[in-house]
């Protein structure tokens, strides 16, 4: 994906630099080898997967997906929480190929962490997880080059779990996404 396909997909917002940047590692050094297992960079322009919960623009308007979560179709995106245009700060959620949607960070810093991790998370109705059998885990091809490019280019750690950022993003956003959600999509 090229950074000007991005840049049009926001369609005027002002894109997360570091959203920015992480694309141009994608690009440049991990060259479309996968550094974080499942992540990979897709806009879904017509938003088909979004409008099996809801048509409505203003549902439609409010998300903006950048990625594949997964290999079957989970894709990770931005919501305006209360119709803000504060991309920087925007929650992440994530929705799932088989169904359910939850916050899994409160910002993009915190969504580069998680993909430090190097799992696919798993989302169902009731929940989002991350795990790996450490007995069984290979390491995405580029997951090193990417830690130690999050660390020099933005101070950013890598995590041991994921579960503190996903616990503290729910706190936050849980109920609000959930409730905002639930007036457009009904079961």
């Amino acid at each position: 994906m090229k950074e000007e396909e991005l840049v049009n997909y926001f369609q005027g917002l002002n894109i997360p630099k570091k959203l920015l940047a992480l694309l141009k590692f994608n690009n440049e050094i991990a060259q479309k080898e996968y550094f974080s297992d499942g992540f990979e960079f897709s806009l879904d322009k017509e938003k088909i997967g979004l409008k099996t919960y809801s048509t409505d623009e203003s549902f439609l308007n409010s998300i903006y997906e950048f990625a594949n979560a997964d290999g079957t179709g989970s894709s990770y995106g931005l919501w305006l929480k209360d119709d803000s245009s504060n991309l920087e700060e925007s929650p992440i959620v994530v929705f799932g190929s088989e169904g359910g949607f939850h916050v899994v960070a409160k910002n993009f810093d915190e969504l580069l962490q998680l993909l430090t991790f190097d799992s696919e998370p798993m989302v169902d109705w009731d929940e989002v997880s991350f795990c790996k059998d450490l007995d069984d885990f290979e390491p995405s091809s580029k997951s090193n080059e990417y830690r130690y490019w999050l660390k020099k280019e933005f101070s950013i750690d890598p995590i041991i779990s994921p579960d503190p950022i996903i616990e503290n993003a729910q706190n936050e956003h849980k109920d609000s996404f959930n409730n905002w959600v639930g007036k457009f999509y009904e079961d």
